[in-house]
């Protein structure tokens, strides 16, 4: 089922997209903001220090998410040998690269009034760099071998040794002494961040992932115009 993929048909449908993505993205992030910079409350340790949270989380989470999503598809692509997983998970990684920029960039910023200090090598702030250095080794195989088979090979491997990194990054606070607070927010648990912070949070996570989205679908796209201008029929 997995075998064939028209471009045609694929860009038919990914080439309308971005367009309403955009919209829903500017809407979300307006409300996002909204709610993070005017509504919520200051904390009452960290005072107006916290709203740094709402950028600094949501990215976080988006850059773990695409992560274990390279890690998924580059498996399903050594299963399937479907190219069209490659070249999704080709088109979701630079956004998932951005957000783990911004993840320690707003970390280092919210440490300095917080910890006193820009940078500190505390387990899941080093961990983050590492998710970050296999992103960048990720995205510069794809740059280094031109062969295209090499590449997805190459890709793969990096995506899989590197997801092992993700449930360090999410466990660290609770299996070492660190810097970081233990997770406010809990699936499986009572939730301790209060409602009126959490829903910010949520909105904001929400804008993050239409843009993530966005990245994608642009990115994406012009990788099926290249497809497309190879003359090939399938991926």
């Amino acid at each position: 089922m997995f075998k064939y993929f028209e471009p045609n048909k694929i860009f038919a449908i990914t080439s309308r997209a971005p367009k309403y993505v955009l919209f829903l993205f500017i809407v979300v992030l307006t409300i996002g903001l909204t709610e993070a910079l005017i509504l919520s409350p200051e904390d009452y340790k960290q005072s107006d220090v916290v709203r740094i949270m709402y950028v600094h989380v949501p990215a976080a989470w988006i850059s773990l998410g695409i992560f274990s999503g390279l890690a998924l598809l580059s498996v399903g692509s050594f299963v399937f040998k479907n190219k069209n997983f490659a070249l999704i998970s080709k088109s979701l990684a630079p956004s998932g690269f951005i957000f783990n920029i911004i993840a320690l960039v707003t970390g280092s910023i919210w440490g300095k009034p917080t910890w006193g200090t820009w940078w500190a090598w505390d387990a899941r702030i080093t961990s983050m760099l590492i998710l970050a250095l296999f992103y960048g080794m990720y995205l510069l195989a794809w740059r280094i071998y031109e062969d295209r088979d090499q590449a997805i090979k190459v890709t793969s491997m990096i995506a899989i040794l590197g997801v092992i990194n993700v449930p360090i990054i999410k466990f660290s606070v609770d299996w070492w002494n660190t810097l970081h607070q233990p997770a406010s927010i809990n699936i499986l648990a009572d939730t301790s961040i209060h409602i009126s912070m959490l829903i910010p949070l949520g909105i904001m996570t929400a804008a993050f992932a239409l843009f993530s989205l966005l990245i994608f679908l642009m990115k994406y796209n012009t990788e099926l115009i290249k497809v497309k201008n190879k003359g090939l029929d399938r991926l």
